[in-house]
């Protein structure tokens, strides 16, 4: 008995299986070319989204690199403007020995009343000293009587203060200190009072 029932399960029924697979092509057939148009539209749907997503990656790439070139454009024309201020730095920077050379000088030449043509032109050089380098941007830093500041100013020394206003605040001058375009070369050498 159990084996009839396997028979007649495993019985096979040619034109049955020919009209199902005849069927199950058509609608397969069917089914595909109508999956194949629905499929179409999504397809370039998801092709266009891509294709976004690509473009705005590759503009946000493009502002990114604009804006990473404006700021070299801008810190390159910031230095070159900072280096051509302070080009002269170090040849300044030199002469200011000289230029404290002549203002000693010309208090030595103001006290003696002996040669006034020589007196005049040696005067007179300095000053255009002074005038070609103040062109340069070279500013001397006023300091007499000035609140100390660590920042700007060395103190060599303290001494006691004539009077108490003038307490914390530069009695004198050892060396002058310098500016070149609002930047400090050289601190001023000062006495404090205490």
């Amino acid at each position: 008995m159990h084996r009839k029932n396997t028979d007649k399960e495993t019985k096979f029924n040619p034109v049955e299986n020919q009209e199902n697979e005849g069927n199950i092509d058509i609608n397969t057939d069917e089914s595909l070319s109508g999956t194949s148009h629905l499929n179409e539209p999504v397809e370039e749907e998801s092709g266009l989204e891509k294709l976004k997503a690509e473009l705005e990656d590759q503009k946000d790439k493009f502002v990114r690199k604009v804006a990473e070139f404006e700021n070299f454009r801008r810190r390159s024309a910031k230095e070159r403007v900072e280096l051509i201020q302070t080009a002269g730095k170090e040849v300044i920077t030199d002469l200011l020995d000289v230029l404290d050379d002549c203002d000693r000088a010309q208090k030595q030449i103001e006290k003696s009343e002996d040669n006034k043509d020589i007196k005049d032109g040696v005067l007179l050089v300095f000053n255009k000293l002074r005038n070609i380098l103040s062109a340069k941007g070279l500013k001397p830093m006023q300091t007499f009587h000035e609140e100390f500041n660590p920042d700007l100013h060395e103190a060599i020394t303290e001494i006691s203060a004539p009077t108490g206003e003038l307490k914390g605040k530069i009695l004198d001058e050892i060396v002058k200190g310098y500016y070149l375009n609002d930047k400090i070369i050289r601190h001023a050498k000062v006495v404090v009072g205490k």
